[in-house]
């Protein structure tokens, strides 16, 4: 039984559970951070010392934390042939492009969704927004390029590496910015639309 700490509003925890529902795993959610506070428990603290969401408990011994590292896990475990490609060529591209949503895609959609979503009007940076928006524009056709040869990140099928990039995709077409012409990425955004776990666990308001 897998227990998950976190809000639903969290693009990190919101990887989490798409990959749960991908996988049909049995499980219990508790909301945690932002409004709900509980991360500052000594019980908390010493599952993640973070002290961020979200957290995954796995049975009485497996404590995980850092999103991207809780949908390995539970991809490798639960998934392995599917979420989690047995080809270790095929899963090392899965594994590219988790690492770029995080190194490459992140520090330009962190300023842009903190300014227009988090931030009070009269408090915006809008400086920031329009550069990381020009930088981000970019960044997308790189995935773009690469989607006009295969339908998902990794090959012909949905596996690890397109559940954080997925994430972020939604939440990026939700914020109020200028955004490039992505085709391939487009064909790609309709395809994960047609999965039940992205549209309950993702396809969400970007609050």
């Amino acid at each position: 039984m897998l227990t998950i700490w976190g809000r639903t509003n969290s693009i990190n925890v919101q990887k989490v559970m798409w990959a749960v529902a991908e996988l049909g795993l049995d499980h219990e959610r508790i909301d945690a951070g932002g409004a709900f506070g509980g991360l500052d428990t000594p019980e908390y603290g010493a599952m993640n010392p973070n002290r961020k969401i979200p957290t995954v408990k796995d049975g009485d011994e497996v404590v995980l934390w850092e999103s991207n590292a809780c949908v390995r896990y539970l991809a490798g475990r639960y998934g392995s042939g599917s979420l989690c490609p047995e080809d270790p060529a095929r899963r090392a591209q899965a594994d590219v492009w988790m690492d770029w949503q995080l190194g490459t895609l992140l520090p330009d959609l962190t300023p842009i969704f903190w300014n227009l979503i988090r931030t009070p009007e009269a408090h915006r940076d809008m400086n920031a927004v329009q550069a990381a928006a020009g930088r981000i524009a970019r960044t997308w056709q790189i995935l773009d390029d690469h989607l006009a040869s295969q339908p998902f990140v990794a090959g012909d099928g949905l596996t690890m590496g397109d559940v954080p990039v997925g994430c972020a995709y939604w939440r990026y077409i939700n914020l109020d910015v200028e955004r490039p012409g992505l085709p391939n990425c487009e064909i790609w955004f309709r395809a994960l639309k047609e999965r039940d776990g992205y549209r309950r666990h993702v396809m969400l308001p970007v609050t």
